[in-house]
């Protein structure tokens, strides 16, 4: 008896301009969706990135002050080779995110001032497998924050501190999209763009060679990656996404 087949996924609606992602530290983007940013930028849509925390804590030979510097600047070239030109560090503590309202009120905020049509975000989910490879802390606190944060930008009871200057409720995100989940049923074909996805991810060079025995090949982590989900869309590379649909409110 054959295998079964994976499900073949649905591509992503592209009628929109305006994204901003939202994740919990640099090269979070990197590891897999990177690749479809730079497909957007190329339509002419706008992307912006937030990251929350500066992953100062992520490289084990570096102390934490040295390593924020090195990993905003890695970040940010990271961002330029697939288009983007804006990145916002929010400067919370690497590790130590935990879901509740400063970290919704921090998302809403940014949120908030740059109104974007889409929000996207990192896997969420416990594991991300579907079964025995268990996400990280920081990535769930995120990602759930980030999925309240876009109800709670458009309601101008909550976090209203916030509307000043010229900053209004913001009730037009479409819906939060969530990369790499393993319970992606949408999908972007990113043939086009893996080679500036793999560029990205090689900008954060100091990162990458703090990674286990300095044996990590950036090519051969996405190829296992996009390979797989190409074959659901039909395409040679793809990148998944989970969508929670938000509608207007």
């Amino acid at each position: 008896m054959g295998q079964p087949q994976p499900e073949p996924l649905t591509p992503l609606a592209e009628d929109w301009q305006r994204a901003l992602a939202v994740v919990a530290h640099p090269d979070d983007l990197e590891f897999g969706a990177a690749a479809a940013v730079a497909r957007w930028t190329g339509q002419g849509k706008e992307v912006v990135y937030c990251l929350v925390t500066s992953g100062e804590a992520g490289i084990d030979a570096i102390a934490p002050e040295r390593a924020r510097v090195i990993r905003e600047e890695e970040q940010r070239l990271s961002a330029r080779l697939v288009g983007v030109d804006t990145v916002d560090f929010l400067g919370l503590p690497d590790g130590l995110l935990e879901y509740g309202v400063p970290l919704r009120r921090a998302i809403t905020e940014v949120i908030r001032r740059h109104r974007p049509d889409v929000v996207i975000t990192n896997n969420f989910r416990e594991t991300w497998d579907g079964a025995y490879t268990l996400n990280q802390a920081d990535h769930i606190a995120t990602g759930r924050a980030t999925l309240d944060a876009a109800r709670d930008a458009g309601n101008r009871w909550i976090f209203p501190e916030q509307l000043t200057g010229g900053v209004q409720p913001w009730n037009r995100v479409r819906e939060v999209w969530a990369a790499a989940s393993p319970l992606s049923r949408h999908g972007v074909d990113v043939t086009d763009t893996f080679a500036a996805g793999l560029a990205s991810l090689r900008a954060h060079d100091a990162y990458l060679r703090g990674l286990g025995d300095g044996s990590f090949d950036p090519e051969e982590f996405l190829e296992g990656i996009s390979r797989p989900v190409g074959t659901r869309l039909g395409v040679r590379h793809g990148a998944a996404f989970e969508i929670f649909p938000l509608g207007l409110h």
